[in-house]
């Protein structure tokens, strides 16, 4: 039973941890274009072929 009293607040602890990343990277704007990342990846540009 003293384990739980360990284990508990430090699962809370890290709960709340992740969901503060979460928050962090949807204030810096990490999710604004995620349709444009997407296409970007299938554009056949010239400048990025090996020479």
């Amino acid at each position: 039973m003293n384990i739980f009293f360990l284990l508990a607040p430090f699962s809370v602890a890290l709960g709340l941890a992740a969901l503060g990343a979460f928050w962090w990277t949807l204030r810096s704007g990490q999710y604004d274009d995620p349709a444009g990342d997407a296409s970007r990846i299938l554009i056949d540009d010239p400048e990025d072929r090996p020479a």
